[in-house]
């Protein structure tokens, strides 16, 4: 069995997602972020850099094992599995480059873009434009590589799923897809997965609408020295 630690974020999603496609028996665990949650020592010793989503696997070779990280996580379960991640070296490595891309680009600049657009209480244009041109140039990237393909390693893969919930919010970020009409046809491709729709639903009701200042506090307002006195 599989615990996940998760909160209905872009980045818990890619999690659900491949849990969801693999079948795999998993245990739910919140984590609030907005309260804190990820601070707790328990939870500081399965993920050190506070954040989810993480996974402990009871199952695993070895004894159990915790992996903290979006991207570690769905290698360590495309492996455990042996799906949507190939094999071959030409194939793998295909789709661990649109990962990293991901994990390094995509969810970095549209979360940076998402804080300065919808959470930060000082509108600054400049962080703004920097990141909707980001945000919007890396979607160019993304059409551009879906141009000749159904998905961005070819087949279906963990890349994919990484991807798209950073995509499936683009609404929010102030975008539209009309000028990236592979992208849309390859995220409603993927929306129409059950899998998908059921991994992006789950803990749905845990969502908050509205965020107080002092969930405002804990989410943007840590510091090294926050880190020291855990």
């Amino acid at each position: 069995m599989i615990d996940l630690y998760y909160w209905p974020t872009p980045n818990g999603w890619k999690i659900t997602i491949m849990l969801e496609e693999c079948g795999l028996p998993y245990t739910l665990v919140p984590v609030n972020i907005g309260a804190g949650e990820q601070f707790k020592p328990d939870f500081l010793k399965i993920s050190p850099n506070n954040r989810m989503p993480a996974i402990v696997d009871h199952a695993a070779a070895g004894g159990p094992l915790s992996i903290f990280e979006s991207g570690a996580i769905l290698l360590y379960l495309a492996e455990k599995t042996g799906r949507f991640l190939p094999t071959g070296l030409h194939g793998r490595f295909e789709v661990m480059q649109w990962l990293f891309w991901q994990v390094a680009g995509l969810g970095p600049m549209a979360g940076q873009l998402g804080h300065f657009r919808n959470y930060s209480t000082e509108k600054i244009a400049y962080a703004i434009t920097r990141y909707q041109n980001e945000y919007n140039r890396l979607l160019g990237v993304l059409d551009r590589r879906l141009a000749d393909r159904p998905y961005l390693a070819g087949d279906y893969s963990i890349a994919d799923m990484a991807a798209w919930p950073w995509v499936r919010i683009y609404e929010r970020l102030g975008e539209t897809l009309d000028s990236f009409p592979h992208v849309a046809r390859w995220h409603e491709a993927i929306a129409a997965r059950p899998a998908a729709r059921k991994g992006v639903e789950i803990g749905r009701e845990l969502r908050q609408d509205t965020m107080t200042e002092e969930a405002r506090k804990v989410l943007f307002g840590q510091t090294a020295d926050s880190i020291r006195k855990l």
